[in-house]
């Protein structure tokens, strides 16, 4: 072959790679877009770069479908398939449900009896999120008899399934499980015998298990990777405060006794991380309301590495949610606070519409969250407040957001909707 010949063959061969290169990247950059794969999405950040709209009617809707049952647990994808728990208060019956992305349409239901054990009457029986990876969706279920870790392939078919004995407390349960590399990771804070553990995710035999002294808890975990040192995975309760454990050994690496003693807490919104930071939510019913940041790895070893606590204008339930430098704190009674998450210095603190147990998420630069009357409040996610939009979904929710490409998927109380493109 003479020189040019070969030349223009290379020049062929390297547009092709090049072409091949760019399919795949794309291909996976789409597979990621669609994937939400536990409560409040990536590590619990609640974080999406979707551009959703801010305003809208039940006439903008893609689809609305009624699920069976009762639920608060938030949606999780995979793909084109969504993943969602109900309950049903007169029979106990738990219910994971199966509906494809992009009509609603049902693909499968797989039913699970339980016994119509004791709850607080804003809770449900389906109130802990699923969790997904590539092979299986996870669901956790718990009553006074039995505390269920159940895996099912994306068909429908149980994996395994794992008892970790009674769960014991007055308010019922609802801590998610999360996954993390080959792990199913969960959190037993209860009234009985505590105890955070982590299961193998293909075969659900235990790995690690930490035992607690410790009340019923409902906060899920997630995974902190602070710079030049091994992940941690974070929990959250009253009585051990913020507590980091190696996912490969179960050890304990640090923990912060953070929360004020002296009255009864529980811990029912999660633990967040940004950067170098660690955030955890602590309170009781009209005690009192904390948020609490520290600083596990300071570079100022001989200074306290809690660096500031939120105290009355944080939340019960929702879940805080950092944006760049942001914290935006969105409290149960409707009161949401813009602080620097570096020092804590409040932005701005103002009321919106409604009362709140589901918990923000932002697409973009806007933050979303459901009212428990079933409202949508749009806020501009932002150093100065700007109320965007309020959008009506016809029934209550105690649920969270789940964005995935483009898309928005609501839980009301007993319905499932999907808003956006």
């Amino acid at each position: 072959m003479d020189r040019r010949k070969f030349t223009i063959a290379n020049c062929q061969l390297s547009i092709v790679n090049s072409l091949t290169t760019f399919l795949l990247l794309s291909c996976t950059a789409a597979s990621s877009a669609q994937e939400w794969t536990r409560f409040r999405g990536p590590n619990g950040s609640g974080i999406s770069s979707a551009n959703l709209p801010v305003r809208w009617t039940e006439k903008d809707f893609n689809w609305k479908v009624k699920l069976p049952g009762r639920g608060h647990s938030a949606p999780v994808l995979w793909g084109q398939r969504i993943f969602v728990t109900s309950g049903d208060d007169k029979t106990g019956l738990r219910i994971l449900l199966c509906l494809d992305a992009r009509d609603g349409k049902q693909l499968w239901r797989k039913d699970f009896p339980g016994p119509l054990s004791g709850k607080h009457e804003d809770n449900s029986f389906a109130s802990a999120t699923p969790a997904v990876d590539d092979r299986h969706v996870y669901v956790s279920w718990a009553n006074a008899r039995e505390y269920l870790v159940i895996a099912l392939d994306h068909a429908g078919k149980e994996i395994w399934r794992v008892d970790l004995g009674p769960f014991r407390s007055g308010h019922g349960f609802g801590a998610s499980p999360i996954v993390y590399e080959d792990l199913v990771i969960v959190a037993n804070d209860q009234d009985g015998d505590s105890s955070v553990l982590a299961l193998q995710r293909t075969t659900g035999d235990v790995r690690w298990k930490v035992p607690r002294k410790s009340k019923s808890s409902f906060a899920t975990p997630c995974v902190f990777k602070p710079n030049g040192k091994p992940a941690e995975v974070i929990f959250c309760c009253y009585e051990h405060g913020l507590t980091a454990i190696d996912p490969a050994t179960g050890k304990i690496t640090w923990e912060r006794d953070v929360f004020a003693k002296g009255h009864i807490e529980s811990t029912i919104a999660s633990p967040i991380v940004s950067g170098d930071f660690v955030l955890g939510t602590c309170g009781w019913l009209g005690v009192n309301y904390e948020t609490v940041a520290v600083r596990p790895y300071s570079p100022n070893p001989k200074k306290s590495d809690t660096v500031y606590r939120m105290e009355k204008i944080a939340p019960l339930v929702p879940t805080p949610l950092v944006k760049d430098d942001l914290l935006f704190l969105w409290n149960d009674r409707g009161v949401v606070t813009c602080a620097n998450l570096k020092t804590g210095e409040v932005f701005w603190k103002e009321r919106v519409p409604g009362s709140y147990y589901g918990s923000p998420v932002c697409a973009g630069d806007k933050l979303y969250c459901m009212s428990r009357e079933g409202e949508v409040v749009v806020l501009a996610a932002a150093r100065k407040f700007r109320l965007l939009g309020r959008n009506l979904l016809g029934e209550g929710s105690h649920s969270t957001p789940a964005i995935v490409g483009r898309t928005m998927y609501l839980r009301t109380f007993s319905h499932l909707i999907s808003i956006g493109q």
